[in-house]
Formats: structure tokens, sequence, C-alpha cells
């Protein structure tokens, strides 16, 4: 077939089209669009990113969960890995952070640094046991050199500590923050242990973020894709 019998073939792109929207009395800010995925969870953004190696893992889980949408992590992954970047999502930010990663006063400054490199945190709560002893963070570690020296050699010790009690108001931990131009206030439970950890980003991103998708206790939601073989079974717990 010579070139000159060819089918014309006729394109467009945005510049060729011209949309003329209908007549309506509903302002774009009176719009909702908000979309029930299941009893416990609704999408301000009815988007959910698709469980793909190519398109959903922690990063863009985050960025869904922030514009009010939800990624899935896609399961080419092992089970293992899978749950880790559940893990990063879940605990990439929140209104209060429980069960924050926690250290121990014998750990090594090399290995808090590594751990630091690992999950991409900037303090940690320092236990000795159940107990709360302290909280180490990147002010701390700044311009130290000794990498055998003691978590509890650098750490900032529980009485120097400036905490609010479980349940107290983000306002709170908020005004305790600039008052005292702390990043980080550790929450303590009635028996005066660890029970969550308020940060300052944490704070920022809840207002800059305010449809983002969050479940109780203010972490981003994110879902994981599994099989349906029974030996998807051990993925799915």
């Amino acid at each position: 077939m010579s070139s000159a019998s060819l089918p014309v073939v006729q394109r467009y792109t945005f510049d060729d089209v011209l949309l003329s929207p209908r007549y309506s009395d509903i302002l774009p800010s009176q719009t909702d669009i908000a979309t029930r995925l299941h009893s416990l969870l609704n999408l301000r953004l009815p988007i959910i990113a698709a469980a793909m190696d190519t398109v959903t893992e922690s990063k863009m889980a985050i960025a869904m969960a922030h514009a009010g949408g939800l990624g899935v992590v896609h399961k080419n992954l092992s089970a293992t890995d899978q749950a880790a970047e559940v893990s990063r999502v879940k605990r990439f930010e929140a209104g209060v952070l429980r069960n924050p990663l926690t250290v121990s006063p014998n750990m090594t400054v090399a290995d808090l640094k590594r751990l630091t490199e690992e999950h991409g945190f900037s303090g940690f709560p320092v236990l000795d046991g159940a107990a709360l002893v302290g909280l180490v963070t990147s002010r701390d570690l700044r311009f130290e050199t000794r990498m055998d020296a003691k978590v509890a050699d650098v750490m900032t010790p529980r009485a120097k500590l400036v905490t609010l009690p479980d349940g107290a108001a983000l306002a709170d931990s908020q005004a305790l923050m600039h008052t005292h131009k702390l990043e980080r206030i550790v929450l303590l439970n009635d028996a005066g242990n660890l029970a969550g950890i308020v940060t300052v980003k944490d704070l920022q991103s809840v207002q800059h973020f305010p449809l983002a998708t969050r479940d109780s206790q203010g972490r981003l939601q994110v879902a994981a894709a599994v099989g349906t073989s029974e030996a998807e079974q051990h993925r799915a717990k």
C-alpha cells in the first residue's frame, strides 16, 4: 500500500477543543465528592492508586492519603517487605504517634544513626524496660563524634523533658512547642509511662492537609493488596 492511499486519521489536542459548560447555580465550594469506601472509611477524594509495582508503594500511598484518596501497596514484594511499606505510611505522621519506635539507653550512637537513616526519623524515646528515661533527637547527635558512646550519654534525660498527659488537646502541644522552642512533646499515661509523641511536623501536616485520609488515631490510611489463594493467608495476616 502506498503512502498516498493510507487512511487519514484526524487527531485532536486540548488546543483544538473548547469545552463550554452549561449554566449551574452550584458553586465549586458547595460540592462534596466524598465517597464511602466501606463503613469505617470515607475518602474525601474518590481516587485510589492502583496496586501495581510501577504505581504504589509508601511514597505514593502517603501522597494519596494527603490528598484525601487512598493508595494500595502492591504485592510484588515479600509479605515482610509489603508490611514494611504499610508501616512507613502509618508512621509517617499522626496527630499523636502511638507506639513510636523506641531505643535502649545502652544502644550506641552508631546503631542509633543507622536506625535514623533506615526509618527517616529524627527522634526516639529512650526506654529502660517499660520506663521512659529520656529522649534522643538529631539535635543531640548533630556534633557527636563518639560512635561508641551510649545513648544514655547523649540523650535528654526525662527530668528535662517537657511532657503532657495523654489526651491533652493538640493546641496544648502546639503552645508548649512554641513556648519552649521544641519539635516534639512526649505524652504520658496515668502511670507515668510513654503513651505517645506529638511532633511539630505532624501538627503542621494536620493544618496543611485538612482533607487527608486518616484513621481514628490521626495516622494516614493505606491499603495493601493480597491474593485469594491459601498461600496468601500469611500475607493478609
